[in-house]
């Protein structure tokens, strides 16, 4: 691989347009001034519950006939059964009409499954007519990236896999959060399913979350580079080596198999990179934001905030504050705009990740109502936008987010290495 891709990965797993399953049915051909009337009470006595994506009527131009204005029309009567004579087991109310009408059944094909594409849609064209509907949600940047966007989003990832290397040497997987629209860094994390300190510290996650926020915001390099604990060394895993042990996404069950002795190690299964940087932004929200006033009980934090449909912009209330992260140099020393006001969640963000998350991680991000999510390296054990699950295709839930895996090229990776 010598250059940078984004693939998109879609709701659902991908199925050849030729290679659609299919199911038989029971068809004929009527007269078409006979069509309304057929068609009404087929739809009374055998409608195709299970098929609605189906049309019930196939309209064909014959040669010859098409110059006169005619058309010949066939119906689907019903579907054919599984077992024993097709159209001997039809129910007695189907054969009343086919008799009534002299029609003529044959058996046809059509598309167990409704159309995911235009394309899928043009192919189940071919053996009988079937509605197409494109997502209910709409997901901008699916289409394709201009050449502006691409960078940003390769400089991004390269951002977020320089995070993926942590102090002690233990490849981990790093989430980065970014508000596409002014191309700024919203907050990094990496895992933090082993912590060095001890499980007796005192100071609670929110302070600690604060205190590295306002370090975060006042203190840069010269160069504008973010200079705190959580950017770690600009590396990456050797695959040889077997460094990758640590990334909590890919082994979700390891904290159960380490030893009892916690002395100097304190392990925490649920803190992914992407569940940290969750909470990180949260708590960046609440330092911008004071005015906002301090909520005591974190369980009722989210129930205090406007709440936000998954296509609309973020709901967002006025402030000034500055300082943050920006595609340029990774920050942004000057203030940003968007931060004028304070968003709903992480509506309309974009988050980056090393590696695919895992169910937990992906649900957490459904949850945020995160825009879209990029990620370089799949999961094939435990990821959930792909490789084992499609959380983004599940469509009983109220948000959803567009997948992309970013490919990079091997030099960058053997450089970072």
């Amino acid at each position: 691989m010598d250059t940078w891709q984004i693939l998109h990965i879609p709701d659902n797993p991908p199925i050849a347009p030729d290679q659609q399953p299919t199911v038989d049915a029971i068809a004929s051909l009527i007269d078409p001034k006979f069509a309304n009337t057929l068609v009404r009470r087929l739809n009374q006595i055998s409608p195709l519950e299970n098929l609605r994506h189906v049309k019930r009527v196939k309209k064909k131009f014959v040669e010859g006939v098409y110059l006169t204005g005619k058309t010949q029309l066939s119906v689907i009567l019903c579907l054919a059964s599984e077992n024993g004579n097709q159209l001997e087991s039809m129910q007695n109310d189907v054969q009343e009409l086919m008799n009534s009408y002299k029609l003529s059944p044959f058996i046809t094909k059509v598309c167990k499954y409704a159309a995911l594409s235009k394309e899928e849609w043009e192919e189940q064209c071919k053996l009988w007519p079937t509605s197409y509907h494109p997502p209910t949600y709409n997901i901008d940047g699916i289409t394709g990236f201009s050449e502006e966007d691409s960078q940003s989003v390769f400089r991004f990832m390269k951002y977020a896999i320089q995070l993926a290397k942590s102090s002690d040497n233990l490849v981990v997987n790093a989430a980065v959060i970014v508000d596409p629209s002014v191309k700024q860094v919203i907050t990094t994390a990496c895992d933090q399913t082993c912590s060095s300190y001890s499980p007796t510290n005192k100071i609670t996650l929110e302070t600690s979350c604060c205190e590295k926020l306002e370090a975060f915001i006042s203190h840069s390099d010269s160069d504008g580079v973010l200079n705190h604990q959580t950017v770690h060394s600009n590396s990456f895993p050797d695959k040889s080596k077997q460094l990758c042990t640590g990334v909590s996404c890919l082994y979700p069950w390891q904290w159960a198999d380490q030893q009892s002795d916690m002395s100097s190690c304190y392990w925490h299964p649920l803190r992914h990179a992407a569940i940290v940087a969750i909470e990180s932004s949260a708590a960046r929200d609440r330092y911008l934001f004071p005015s906002l006033g301090k909520i005591q009980d974190k369980s009722f934090e989210m129930d205090n905030m406007q709440s936000s449909s998954a296509g609309s912009p973020a709901k967002r209330q006025k402030t000034n504050s500055t300082n943050v992260h920006s595609d340029d140099n990774l920050t942004n020393g000057e203030g940003s705009s968007s931060l004028s006001a304070r968003p709903y969640l992480c509506t309309g963000f974009d988050m980056y990740l090393v590696w695919e998350p895992c169910i937990m991680c992906a649900m957490a991000l459904v949850h945020q109502r995160i825009r879209r999510i990029f990620f370089a390296f799949p999961n094939p054990d435990a990821g959930a936008l792909g490789s084992v699950h499609r959380l983004q295709g599940e469509t009983s839930l109220n948000h959803h987010y567009a997948v992309f895996r970013v490919l990079v090229p091997q030099q960058i990776l053997s450089r970072e290495g």
